[in-house]
């Protein structure tokens, strides 16, 4: 198992745990939709409006606060060795229930002292199809033969913001991470592509039980493989953690009940939305449909942990790199509560199982070869490391992504 390199995050993981412990089972009663919770002792800083003089950053157990307004770009320091992976993130997020701008979103990108990136930028828009979700995502610096950014020394972490035109205007909050790791292996390239099944494992008929979601990654509740039911109110988005440990596969889905209106609720382009961040907070994939108060699925299926230790795949592969944390993150539109509903009840059924192909199950160890045959649902339970979310696009706004993307691109 690769579980647990990323350093110092087993105490957050602690206190993620203690405090959803009491959690499930209890309402959140009426009023505001609660905000992102952000790191206890998280540090307050103010990136650099140029490329000198950011504040470092340190890895490890230190998580960071600031806040970035639209257009901005912001500069963080960070101290890099020659022989560790790094992984920076940035989570922005607006206030429950805004309206963002179709282009706004942030950019994150890890560059040397002469403004060459370390690895591919990333993109996060802020899914403003009528409302907007905490965003997240890392650059990231991997260590392998002929990889940029290979030696020692000071490299920034550039968090930029998009347009908010035809949205909210005001600064917005982002909490801030510098994680390590090991340096790639030869082997890790050879396992990150494959034609990995997206059907879950055989479930039998399993009664849901009880839990209550967190506001953010920091305070995730904890699931194993099972079924669990929760509901959400317009504008809100719940975090869940689930374990998954090298060669596994994840499998999940969330069902949105219906509202209990009468027929006439407006449809909602982008309702809906279930979304998988991992252990460094970095985008693994997001998936949103339609809401009008009609019973509503979305499911996702992972390729295996520690597949895309190498660089290589998709994002969904380049996500499923480690083994440990992975967070769910479920949204309902806030214009859903325009057609008078309120809470929506929402059925979670999630799956941990050995990783397989067309041709059956097979699994991976952390050297590489293959292991004998595990039962059971998965690796829930054993604390590992803790992680935060990403978040991707939404289909409905690919156009407005590639107008940003030209551009920056031409910026």
């Amino acid at each position: 198992m690769r579980g647990c390199w990323l350093v110092g995050t087993a105490a957050l993981g602690v206190l993620a745990a203690a405090g959803s412990a009491g959690a499930a089972g209890q309402g959140r009663g009426a009023g505001a939709v609660p905000v992102y919770r952000m790191a206890p002792g998280a540090q307050e800083v103010r990136g650099s409006g140029s490329a000198t003089g950011g504040p470092l950053l340190r890895p490890g157990s230190a998580t960071y606060t600031d806040s970035v307004r639209p257009g901005e770009r912001k500069y963080y320091s960070v101290e890099l060795d020659a022989g560790s992976s790094a992984y920076v993130s940035a989570v922005a997020v607006p206030r429950p229930g805004a309206t963002m701008g179709t282009r706004d979103g942030i950019d994150v990108v890890l560059e040397d002292a002469a403004g060459t990136p370390c690895g591919a930028g990333r993109h996060r828009t802020f899914l403003s199809a009528g409302g907007a979700y905490p965003v997240a995502d890392y650059a990231e610096r991997v260590v392998r033969q002929g990889a940029p950014c290979g030696a020692a020394g000071t490299y920034r972490f550039v968090v930029r913001r998009g347009d908010a035109a035809g949205g909210d205007t005001a600064a917005v909050p982002v909490e801030l991470r510098y994680e390590t790791g090991p340096a790639a292996r030869p082997e890790d390239a050879a396992t990150s592509s494959g034609a990995w099944s997206s059907q879950p494992p055989p479930r039998s008929r399993r009664t849901a039980a009880e839990v209550v979601g967190g506001s953010g990654f920091n305070d995730a509740a904890e699931i194993r493989a099972g079924a669990w039911k929760d509901e959400l109110r317009p504008g809100e988005t719940r975090f869940y953690r689930v374990s998954v440990d090298t060669g596994r596969q994840l499998f999940a889905s969330a069902r949105f009940a219906g509202a209990g209106d009468d027929g006439t609720a407006p449809y909602v382009i982008s309702g809906v939305r279930l979304g998988l961040s991992n252990t460094a907070r970095g985008y693994v994939m997001n998936k949103t449909a339609g809401y009008q108060g009609r019973d509503a699925t979305l499911s996702l299926a992972t390729p295996p942990a520690g597949a895309g230790g190498g660089g290589g795949g998709g994002d969904a592969v380049r996500g499923m790199r480690f083994a440990g944390w992975y967070y769910l993150q479920v949204s309902l539109n806030p214009k859903v509560g325009r057609g008078g509903s309120g809470a929506v009840p929402v059925t979670l059924d999630v799956d941990v199982a050995d990783a397989r192909v067309s041709a059956g199950p097979v699994r991976k160890s952390s050297e590489g070869g293959a292991t004998a045959a595990r039962s059971g649902e998965g690796g829930g339970g054993a604390l590992r490391v803790v992680g935060y979310a990403g978040v991707g696009v939404g289909s409905v706004l690919l156009l407005g992504l590639g107008v940003w993307t030209v551009r920056v691109r031409r910026g």
